[in-house]
């Protein structure tokens, strides 16, 4: 029986994006694909981002591939009108999708494409493990004409689960790992509560990894200033929604990180990190390779497929050391071109 994937193409790029990922894809492996709306596209199409039948067709897939969601067109400040963005929390809490990996390794190739110096981020090799079922994106809302609140709340079982996912990440990357658990215990409650736990789970199950914590405002400073110094970042929601980002940056594009969304017996989701970049869809000019990228992590960590995966990361690297530069890299290459750059390579 030939692997389902469940596509979803989304909003702005996303269906330029994902049209070339399944050409590589196809290039190098027998697959099954269904395609489904989702976030914009679906609210259209159905009036919510998120239908029933798309979450029961991801829960039967043997791995999810999302493109982009968002875009101007659905920005709304009434909190009864559907956003696109609720087809992303509603996906991860129903497949039970708690840990983000978010891997940032710069490429030679594209150092000088960094805002930053070379020499600074030159070896940088994180990853960002974000939880991603808690915190204040999923606590509860209220609103009312004078004010509004949102909810953070963690629970220790939530910590220990994100945590050892660090701790075995850090573990297998190399024999000198160290994970930097973010919080803002000065202030927080829930930051305490995140310090005891992931402190408490070191102790016992991961003592030989080293443990630092580091405060937010001073991991973001350091990610400017030192990137070389992380090696698993381990962060709450909202906390690795932003931190990743800015890492990002690192890479010399965001249109260069992929993620993968996993859980407890779940298929995984893979997506890259940009958004849907509606100023530009339909132009053909949107960067594919975070998505390449997503596909890979897609091979390795949802179909537990690493030499397919290797072949495309592979690809990309050797696309872009023989010069390939998509705009966002200061190049001019289509997203055609730079789909056939890559598949000239696999």
């Amino acid at each position: 029986m030939a692997t389902r994937i469940v596509t979803l193409p989304g909003d702005g790029i996303g269906p330029e994006i994902m049209s070339a990922a399944l050409q590589v894809l196809r290039a190098g492996g027998e697959f099954e694909f269904d395609e489904h709306a989702f976030g914009g596209a679906s609210i259209d199409a159905h009036g919510t981002a998120l239908t029933d039948e798309v979450l029961a067709a991801c829960r039967g897939a043997d791995a999810v591939l999302l493109a982009a969601v968002g875009g101007p067109k659905w920005d709304t400040t009434d909190s009864d009108a559907p956003r696109p963005e609720q087809a992303l929390l509603g996906l991860r809490q129903g497949l039970g999708l708690y840990a983000n990996l978010r891997p940032v390794k710069p490429l030679p190739a594209l150092y000088d494409a960094s805002p930053l110096r070379r020499e600074r981020i030159e070896g940088t090799d994180l990853l960002v493990v974000r939880e991603l079922t808690g915190g204040i994106y999923f606590g509860e809302k209220t609103r009312t004409a004078d004010g509004a609140s949102d909810v953070c709340s963690y629970s220790v079982a939530e910590v220990e689960r994100i945590a050892r996912v660090a701790f075995g990440a850090a573990d297998r990357r190399s024999a000198s790992s160290r994970v930097s658990s973010v919080d803002k215990a000065n202030v927080l409650e829930t930051s305490r509560l995140w310090r005891e736990t992931v402190t408490r789970v070191h102790a016992r199950e991961f003592p030989h990894v080293e443990l630092e914590h580091v405060l937010v405002d001073n991991a973001a400073m350091q990610l400017v200033s030192s990137p070389r110094h992380f090696d698993v970042l381990l962060t709450e929601n909202m906390f690795g929604d932003i931190l990743s980002d800015e890492a990002a940056m690192l890479t010399g594009s965001i249109g260069m990180l992929p993620s993968a969304s996993l859980g407890g017996g779940s298929p995984g989701l893979f997506e890259p990190v940009h958004g849907s970049a509606p100023d530009i869809a339909g132009e053909g000019i949107a960067n594919p390779l975070a998505m390449f990228l997503s596909a890979a992590m897609m091979l390795r960590h949802g179909l537990l497929l690493d030499a397919e995966a290797a072949a495309v990361e592979s690809a990309v690297k050797r696309a872009l050391d023989g010069g390939l530069r998509t705009p966002d890299l200061g190049g001019a290459a289509s997203t055609a071109q730079a789909t056939e750059a890559v598949l000239d390579h696999l």
